[in-house]
């Protein structure tokens, strides 16, 4: 293989925008699960399952939205061969599927157990969005790994691969904004958080940050000019050698 086209340089502000989100919204979900810990307690009041309602949305929005937001920009600013960034983007959302995982099975691991935590909207939309998550990093492996096959076939997966990888990123921070309104709108009502204090501020700004993001990574994985740059060189390639008489 060989190396694929340079990302274009009209994607550098695109780029910087959403590294700065992603900056942004990591240091947001740290500020709430650390400055407001209170915000965590469940009624059992034990420190391990404060422990792992803490680390739910740490792993849902970093390990898992922001880790797999740079698997997808990986391919738009990683110099070097088509493989290695393969490589990296199937590392990273390899990583991005585990921490997905286990951020599910930490409401799971309650004492109210799998039923009583498996009754919202965001708790279906997010056992969804991790299934078509796990699924669509299955294909990618195995699509690595196994090379042999027809170049053609590859060529047809790929456009449903990345709507599906897609699809799957957009659906993991829509999930994420019905938690934070789930969880805003309980502190709100039963724990009486004031709807202008600092803690709804921070909820908020979270939520923002997360539509941002995903518009800057959505943009850059769609960008025109990147893709026609690139659908001009795999034609140029496949094109056959005029011949001469």
């Amino acid at each position: 293989m060989g190396n694929s086209p340079p990302p274009s340089s009209s994607l550098f502000p695109v780029l910087l925008f959403a590294r700065i989100c992603g900056v942004a919204v990591a240091m947001l979900v740290l500020s709430w699960a650390l400055a407001f810990k209170s915000s965590f307690l469940p009624r059992s009041s034990s420190q391990e399952d404060l422990i792992y309602s803490v680390l739910h949305p740490l792993l849902m929005v970093i390990g898992f939205i922001l880790v797999s937001g740079e698997a997808i920009l990986v391919h738009r600013w990683l110099p070097g061969s088509r493989n290695m960034k393969k490589s990296v983007h199937l590392w990273l959302q390899g990583v991005a599927l585990g921490s997905g995982v286990f951020g599910i099975w930490t409401k799971f691991h309650g004492q109210d157990g799998v039923l009583g935590n498996f009754y919202s909207l965001h708790s279906w939309m997010g056992l969804i969005c991790v299934s078509l998550f796990g699924v669509q990093w299955l294909m990618g492996f195995l699509s690595f790994w196994h090379r042999g096959e027809a170049r053609l076939i590859r060529m047809k997966v790929l456009p449903w691969h990345v709507f599906l990888g897609l699809y799957t990123y957009g659906l993991a921070v829509a999930t994420a904004e019905t938690g934070l309104l789930e969880k805003l709108t309980f502190l709100q009502t039963r724990r009486n958080v004031d709807k202008h204090g600092s803690e709804s501020m921070v909820v908020n700004s979270l939520g923002l940050g997360l539509a941002l993001l995903s518009g800057m990574v959505i943009l850059a994985a769609v960008s025109p000019k990147y893709q026609s740059l690139q659908t001009k060189l795999m034609y140029s390639r496949s094109e056959p050698k005029n011949l001469t008489s």
